[in-house]
């Protein structure tokens, strides 16, 4: 089976999601097919799609300038999975308290950008998450803090008492950048469970 993941590229380079999302494709003896996603048109051909990092409200003009948000949310009303991880997080929320972000309103948490520090101040944390059976290293860059969530949402892992991970629905939202590590477990907790729960 080979399955179709997209990934929005209007900003930033997606090489790394890409690797992880083959990496974790192939443990389960599957082969994933790449879509970059810069205009309107593809997400619905998408299985998943991933919500790189970047610059949060470049990333949020961009997708409404093109047409690709309405396609993003019709996605996840669908049932597919979603993996938003920190710029993408923030695209995703519900409330990002930075009235330049016009946010996709898919995640129902709130968010605080760069609550974690400046790039001098990024930093790996083993993190424990629900559902992995070992602690994953989560690489934080300029990362946003969760500092609200909706009463459906499910938190994944919090890092000093604050949450860092979050599922709502069929979306896994991240402050941390899982795609720079070598280990492709939340992108199988994203997609891979939630895909075969629904089949």
């Amino acid at each position: 089976m080979t399955l179709t993941a997209g990934v929005v590229a209007v900003q930033g380079d997606v090489s790394e999601h890409a690797g992880a999302i083959k990496r974790a494709a192939a443990a389960h003896g599957e082969d994933a097919e790449i879509r970059e996603i810069r205009d309107a048109g593809i997400v619905p051909d998408c299985d998943v799609l991933l919500m790189p990092g970047g610059e949060s409200t470049t990333i949020s003009r961009l997708l409404h300038r093109e047409d690709i948000a309405e396609e993003i949310v019709a996605h996840v009303e669908a049932g597919k999975p979603v993996l938003a991880t920190c710029a993408g997080l923030i695209v995703a929320s519900t409330d990002a308290q930075d009235d330049r972000v016009e946010t996709l309103d898919l995640v129902d948490v709130t968010v605080e950008r760069n609550a974690f520090g400046r790039q001098k101040d990024s930093f790996e944390a083993p993190l424990d998450v629900r559902g992995l059976d070992d602690p994953f290293p989560a690489v934080f860059i300029r990362a946003p803090l969760i500092s609200e969530v909706g009463d459906d949402v499910e938190v994944l892992a919090t890092w000093d008492d604050r949450a860092v991970a979050v599922r709502d629905g069929p979306i896994v939202g991240t402050s941390f950048h899982p795609e720079l590590t070598d280990d492709p477990r939340i992108h199988d907790l994203a997609f891979f469970e939630t895909v075969e729960a629904s089949q």
